[in-house]
């Protein structure tokens, strides 16, 4: 098959008939995160590249190797949005938004691009959505934002979902650490990979994060960030952990989370499902206090977090999880003549406006041509709308699943439409109920 009829590797169509549940859940949470009195911002899909650098950290996979960066034509740096945090601090200390009252709370929904292997549930284009709170620096705020994601996945109802909290220390606690962990990753140097070797000097965190199997399991018996941190990170955490027990979360402290973003201070968190295979977290994010200072605004504590769609949607379809498909068609208008073509748009454009879901032909087709679609688009009702329909105002309804035929005005077709398809709703129902009893 020629190139120009494939997708780009690591890119994915979502087809009509896919596109109803995720217009579902996008609307679910960003209805959800407005109970939390988050509103959605949009940022751009590229932003400059060194507010990728400054922000993400050039020691990170992101940076070092997933990136989708470009000269443009007046020879500036750009690159596609690998995650939607740093755009969205870029956003904010551009237009001000800081100046107003604090706590700032945004939501957003948008695709973001990394180059690395595709997989199940990771794509080179995948959708993010995601919550920033600024201004907020105690416990209570890293509990609700932890919450918000929990509701989240509660109201779509995934299933086996865990949550793992840890807290990877303010920079002046993580100094002893970083230099406790520099000094056990010395002793095993020989055996940690390139790219770990050259993160030892300048984030020796970072090799906690690395995918390579023996990096890992060096990782594995590494000195303990908990084991560092100051008195105040110490109480943070344990506020988090209160607010948590407070509000009913479960939770596992795992001193193994540390992200993969360099922004990240004090609480870090990750949603995870067993659903998915390998990429098992579904949600990830924790406290980032020093990051929009770092990126030249004023210096307020944040957090927020990210959930990619694509794995999402995967947890959803691997538990069997159905959500809402498409509306189907109320109503087709089959039209017999051109008089009848005439009065079937007329009839279609008011049925509409009245937010009745309608068709009728557009191809010039004969009338079994018309119904036959009908049949294969799922339409609840048609009608046959000939001259003598026209001239006396009357035509037949009839719902397809049963073959009943309803007379009605033309006049009156919306209402009469109405009321046909609540009484097909309120029998559909009663049959339901009919079956469980």
């Amino acid at each position: 098959m020629a190139e120009i009829n494939r997708a780009v590797k690591g890119t994915n169509d979502i087809l009509p008939a896919d596109s109803a549940a995720w217009q579902f859940v996008e609307r679910k949470i960003l209805d959800i995160a407005a109970l939390y009195g988050f509103r959605e911002i949009r940022v751009p899909v590229f932003e400059h590249t060194e507010v990728f650098q400054r922000s993400v950290g050039d020691t990170t996979d992101v940076v070092q190797k997933e990136m989708y960066t470009f000269d443009d034509k007046g020879g500036r740096s750009l690159t596609l949005r690998p995650e939607l945090t740093a755009g969205t601090v870029r956003s904010v200390i551009e237009h001000g938004l800081l100046n107003a009252a604090l706590p700032l709370k945004v939501a957003y929904i948008g695709g973001c691009y990394r180059y690395e292997k595709p997989q199940a549930g990771r794509l080179r284009e995948f959708h993010q959505f995601g919550v920033e709170c600024f201004g907020a620096a105690s416990p209570s705020a890293d509990a609700e934002v932890i919450s918000l994601a929990r509701q989240v996945l509660g109201e779509i109802d995934v299933q086996k979902i865990s949550l793992e909290i840890n807290s990877i220390g303010c920079p002046e606690c993580r100094k002893l650490y970083q230099q406790a962990l520099k000094e056990y990753l010395t002793a095993n140097i020989d055996r940690l990979c390139d790219t770990c070797k050259e993160r030892l000097d300048r984030n020796p965190m970072r090799v906690l994060d690395c995918k390579s199997p023996i990096c890992s399991e060096i990782a594995a018996n590494a000195p303990v960030v908990l084991d560092y941190l100051c008195d105040d990170c110490k109480a943070h955490f344990e506020g988090v952990k209160a607010h948590l027990t407070a509000m009913g979360i479960s939770f596992t402290v795992n001193p193994k989370i540390v992200r993969g973003l360099d922004y990240y201070t004090r609480t870090v968190f990750e949603f995870v499902s067993g659903d998915i295979g390998a990429q098992a977290t579904v949600c990830g994010g924790g406290r980032y206090d020093g990051l929009v200072a770092q990126m030249g605004g004023q210096n307020v504590p944040a957090l927020g977090f990210g959930m990619g769609l694509e794995r999402l949607m995967l947890v959803l379809q691997n538990q069997g999880i159905v959500l809402p498909s498409a509306k189907s068609c109320d109503l087709y208008i089959a039209a017999l003549g051109d008089n009848a073509a005439l009065k079937a748009s007329s009839l279609c454009s008011a049925l509409r406006e009245d937010g009745f879901n309608v068709q009728c032909d557009v191809c010039a087709r004969g009338l079994k041509a018309q119904m036959k679609y009908a049949d294969k688009i799922g339409a609840a009702f048609t009608l046959v709308l000939g001259d003598n329909e026209i001239e006396t105002d009357t035509a037949n309804l009839k719902q397809m699943a049963t073959g009943n035929i309803t007379e009605v005005k033309l006049s009156n077709l919306s209402d009469a439409l109405g009321n046909v398809l609540r009484e097909a709703a309120l029998d559909a129902l009663t049959e339901t109920v009919a079956k469980t009893i």
